[in-house]
């Protein structure tokens, strides 16, 4: 296992109804989607909503972050899921739907 490496986005729902969809699409994630993001070494995942605004934090325990996550954009199911999920979101950036953050501080 590689050093454990913090990683936080942000972006926003796209509307009520993006919320409401985007809340529902995580109460029942697609079969496949969750054991792929453990088998690309993803921990400790989480998101949180705040008047529009979504956080995700997660954490990386591999060696090879750029490998892992070409391996989970390559998977099918993956790919389903996001073009299910991404829809709901309203991207703060022409980059995609999250925005990296810069880690400020952290305490174990």
């Amino acid at each position: 296992m590689g050093k454990i490496q913090r990683f936080g986005s942000v972006s926003r729902v796209n509307g009520e109804e993006g919320y409401r969809a985007y809340k529902a699409y995580h109460a029942a994630p697609f079969e496949g989607v969750n054991e792929m993001i453990k088998a690309c070494n993803l921990r400790n995942y989480s998101i949180y909503h705040y008047g529009g605004l979504l956080f995700s934090y997660y954490e990386y325990t591999g060696d090879d972050y750029e490998a892992d996550m070409a391996k989970m954009a390559a998977d099918p199911r993956t790919q389903e899921w996001w073009a299910a999920v991404v829809p709901c979101m309203k991207p703060l950036t022409e980059d995609g739907p999250w925005v990296d953050m810069e880690e400020l501080y952290h305490l174990d």
